[in-house]
């Protein structure tokens, strides 16, 4: 059983992202080096996997003229990302609509609609073919957007992937170790509110309200299971919920979504633990379990518990509920191991 792709959709009516969780509020974004209001998974993107964004009606107004400029530049399976980073720019509202003025060297806010999409997209496509030439993924370059083309060469001299603690760390680097503080809920809840005071290290995140996927696994059981568990993305993590109506915790939401496919696991991460047959992370495959210690007090050896999806992720109820990357240091330093479920 492997990861296959990721699909993203267009959610038609603007506020899509709200009607699909019907739990969140859709909060228009504005960044740049401005505060603004997002899991993306890790790892790249083809344009064969790019469906669709769900963006907000502002921004769809937009899509005739991002569709036109796409196709100019070649990039035309491209149009739902380049929706998705007006949404993050300017909530489609503004002028400059894709803040690309600062691309060609003016000051902010200095495009008319039109010049501003048609500079933003051929600013994205030669950000995609650097990528593409240098041998790293899309995500690499949606943060470049932000961050401009040395993020690229940034990425490629690690010999590696897009990951938060690379952008942090070129944001680091270019600043100088400068902070700001910086009220996101998202820099709040992932290190007390702040960013480096160079572009936004947290852009890729900014970006995942509109990019809602759903996941193909070669085995139907697991396909359910995610499919179910895809309902309640981002909704937020709420000690001691076991249901839709709640919210969930950890081991409350991987009972849940195991539990609609006639597997009944028992309520605590603990006791999950001890239900399943331990083995090696490196041994796991979508559907397995993924166990984690010492992730808050507690007497119980196991704190924590998420679906292994493949490709070292996992998806579980984090706050929000949604995909982490098991190779990062905070994950390393909790992991247990996987489980598999005794049949």
């Amino acid at each position: 059983m492997i990861l296959l792709k990721w699909k993203f959709f267009l959610i038609a009516g603007g506020l899509g992202f709200l009607a699909f969780f019907s739990l969140l509020m859709f909060v228009a974004i504005f960044i740049s080096d401005e505060d603004g209001d997002f899991n993306v998974p890790t790892g790249g993107m083809s344009p064969e996997d790019i469906q669709n964004v769900s963006v907000p009606e502002e921004v769809l107004a937009h899509q005739s003229l991002v569709e036109k400029h796409a196709q100019a530049h070649g990039i035309d399976d491209y149009v739902p990302l380049l929706l998705a980073i007006i949404a993050v720019e300017s909530g489609g509202t503004a002028e400059d609509v894709m803040q690309s003025s600062e691309s060609l060297g003016l000051p902010p806010n200095s495009l008319d609609t039109e010049s501003s999409i048609e500079q933003g997209t051929k600013y994205f496509a030669e950000l995609l073919e650097s990528a593409e030439t240098k041998g790293v993924d899309d995500l690499t370059a949606l943060q470049a957007y932000n961050y401009g083309g040395g993020f690229i060469e940034y990425v490629a001299e690690r010999d590696t992937a897009y990951s938060f603690e690379l952008a942090e760390s070129f944001a680091e680097e270019q600043s100088g170790g400068s902070r700001v503080t910086y009220s996101n809920p998202i820099a709040v809840e992932k290190n007390g509110g702040w960013r480096y005071s160079y572009g936004n290290m947290f852009y890729i995140d900014l970006l995942d309200p509109y990019l809602s996927d759903t996941s193909e696994f070669e085995d139907d059981t697991v396909q359910l299971i995610m499919e179910e568990a895809l309902k309640y993305k981002g909704y937020p993590y709420v000690f001691g919920g076991d249901n839709p109506d709640t919210s969930f915790d950890c081991s409350g939401l991987t009972r849940w979504v195991y539990g609609k496919v006639g597997i009944n696991l028992p309520r605590t991460a603990q006791e999950q633990y001890d239900a399943t047959e331990s083995i090696p992370l490196s041994e796991a495959q979508p559907g397995d379990l993924v166990f984690f210690h010492s992730t808050y007090n507690t007497a119980n050896y196991v704190t924590h518990v998420g679906i292994y999806v493949g490709d070292n992720q996992m998806y579980n109820a984090g706050d929000p509920i949604g995909y982490d990357d098991l190779t990062s240091d905070y994950w390393q330093e909790h992991l247990i191991g996987a489980g598999r479920i005794k049949q």
